[in-house]
């Protein structure tokens, strides 16, 4: 039989587990719900904290879906569909993708056709995170107390401290970023289209001052990503008729 990764038991599967989660979220709502109106909060508050959270939910997932979409070129749908709506993020499951399809040869730039690629890049992208899944729930509360200490002693140090752990988890993404700026002009686009989403998240945070729009902050995120994403198209053609 040949391998297809958009076969109907591929989206039987992941159709599964998908609307498993989708189960999962409604049955804690409505425990969040019920738990709300025994703490005698107003049901006013309520529809207002299920309302903002249900617009900052949707917003981020435009980004998610054009990363679907950008995978399911190489990988078929199912695939990346699963890793971005269950527990995975942009910007893991593509580098994770790619840094296995590397591995094993190939890349994604074309359609996965082999069964044992397909397998080997399905596998990178799902074992990866599983050190966060363990991690967390053993050195998660640990960590906190720590930082708390921290903080309750010397409350700069523990400001210090907790920015140390952001701009380390920044450092790791940066250095994708920068990676290939030695091979050229080419090299440079990831830094460009960096850039132009610093820069929209900049206007959006000078915009959210001037007008005080509170609202701006659910969608400062996703507008930035989706920007960059749509400026990196013409950032790319430019870069590539200048180095062509």
């Amino acid at each position: 039989m040949e391998f297809n990764s958009n076969s109907g038991f591929m989206y039987a599967i992941v159709g599964g587990v998908v609307l498993f989660v989708l189960l999962q979220s409604v049955v804690f709502l409505i425990k969040a719900w019920k738990r709300g109106k025994e703490l005698g909060m107003d049901a006013q508050a309520l529809k207002k904290t299920a309302g903002s959270s249900a617009v900052f939910t949707i917003a981020p997932a435009f980004a998610i879906l054009l990363g679907v979409i950008a995978l399911s070129n190489a990988l078929g749908f199912p695939l990346p569909w699963l890793r971005l709506s269950v527990i995975g993020s942009l910007t893991y499951e593509t580098t994770a993708a790619a840094a296995a399809a590397t591995g094993v040869g190939s890349t994604l730039a074309q359609k996965v056709t082999d069964p044992k690629i397909f397998a080997a890049i399905a596998w990178v992208m799902a074992l990866g995170i599983v050190p966060g899944l363990v991690l967390v729930p053993l050195l998660g509360k640990k960590i906190e107390n720590g930082v708390s200490r921290i903080k309750s002693k010397d409350s700069r140090w523990g400001q210090i401290f907790l920015s140390g752990l952001f701009l380390g988890m920044i450092s790791a993404f940066l250095g994708l970023v920068f990676a290939h700026v030695t091979e050229g002009p080419t090299g440079w686009i990831p830094v460009f289209v960096m850039l132009a989403s610093a820069v929209l998240m900049m206007i959006l945070g000078l915009l959210r001052k001037a007008i005080k729009a509170k609202w701006i902050e659910d969608y400062a995120l996703p507008i930035s990503l989706l920007g960059g994403m749509a400026l990196s198209v013409p950032i790319t053609t430019l870069i590539q008729g200048i180095a062509g």
